[in-house]
């Protein structure tokens, strides 16, 4: 296929994110500007993200955003072949302002749209780094969301399993604050564990052997408030318990999903499993999930920790892939606060097709 140039954009919470990244499926790409804007400062003061001031804080930065990933990357609005933005999920405000400048440029550009499900975004992004093959086992942690799914190819997933409760990176951040981190809480986390004993304290392992590969956090994040209420807590030895657990978790899901995989894939050889969302950042639930990935015969792949958080270059990315099977959207294409791989497309040409 023909390489194509994308200009993605990414306002789906609290950073502010333009791309353009060249390339042709399968992959690898090549990124030529990645430019992120985080608003850690400005939500700081609140322990998390303000939908209001995310929104205005989009409004201020895209325009100059936009303009120095087109410098950087050495191009000019002629010379991109597709306008992608994320579409949803996400806090909406901010999903309607990259979005809605999107539509700007596509129209003064004669340029095609692509409406990108974020999760789709991260979901791609091994391939725009490694060129990984279809069919992968992905595992999406972030801090909106947590999923084990099989991708057979681009918009084609099997869900296999999803927290039932809160999402990893909620609970990361939520235990971040019992423990009186500041925010964001789940770096700290990391940190913080380095220096504590793992063993210290016996945290549970939600529905550790139950049949399917569903997730839950919300007790886990309950026993650590209980051990804070005791008021004898050692904050390292927590962290480094929490985060145990929540590696635990993972892996035991994870390896569930593996099998589910193999009969819904029996001819994939030496399938990937692929580690997407912020919170594949964490160093130590990447290592654990590589063993478990050689242990059991697949290819690890998890993108750099800055292409893990949220970017343009993964929008872009997706762009790429969609664009390059005809999958454009009209201008009337509207954002979506929610918009699971599981379901339905806001509209326009673009949706995931799920089997469960």
């Amino acid at each position: 296929m023909r390489a194509l140039t994308v200009l993605g954009i990414e306002t789906s919470c609290d950073e502010t994110a333009a791309a353009v990244v060249r390339g042709a499926a399968p992959g690898p790409g090549e990124i030529l500007s990645n430019i992120v804007f985080s608003q850690l400062e400005e939500h700081r003061p609140y322990g998390g993200v303000v939908p209001e001031i995310a929104s205005r804080a989009h409004v201020e930065k895209i325009d100059a955003i936009i303009v120095e990933a087109l410098s950087v990357a050495g191009v000019g609005l002629n010379d991109i072949d597709i306008v992608a933005a994320t579409a949803g999920p996400g806090l909406i405000g901010g999903v309607m302002v990259g979005l809605t400048t999107a539509k700007a440029l596509s129209l003064a550009a004669a340029k095609p749209l692509v409406a990108v499900n974020h999760l789709e975004a991260h979901a791609l992004t091994a391939r725009l780094t490694d060129g990984v093959a279809f069919p992968f086992l992905l595992l999406l942690i972030s801090g909106g969301h947590c999923q084990l799914l099989g991708v057979a190819d681009v918009g084609q997933y099997r869900l296999y399993g999803t927290t039932i409760d809160d999402a990893v990176g909620e609970a990361f951040d939520k235990t971040a604050k019992l423990l009186d981190l500041p925010y964001p809480g789940g770096p700290r986390i990391e940190v913080l564990a380095r220096s504590g004993d793992a063993k210290r304290y016996a945290l549970p392992r939600p529905l550790r052997g139950r049949d399917g590969a569903d997730f839950s956090f919300s007790g886990l994040k309950t026993a650590v408030r209980q051990l804070v209420q005791t008021g004898s807590l050692d904050s390292a030895d927590a962290a480094a318990s929490f985060q145990a657990a929540i590696v635990d978790i993972l892996i035991e899901r994870t390896t569930v999903a593996m099998d589910m995989f193999r009969v819904d894939f029996p001819a994939a050889r030496n399938p990937s499993l692929v580690v997407a969302g912020g919170v594949a950042s964490n160093g130590a639930i990447r290592d654990a999930l590589g063993n478990l990935a050689a242990y059991e015969g697949f290819q690890k792949k998890i993108p750099p920790p800055g292409l893990c958080t949220d970017n343009a270059a993964m929008v872009a990315w997706a762009g790429v892939e969609n664009g390059q099977l005809g999958r454009f959207d009209s201008i009337g294409i509207s954002p979506k606060a929610r918009w699971p791989l599981a379901g339905a497309p806001p509209g326009g040409s673009i949706g995931a097709t799920v089997k469960t």
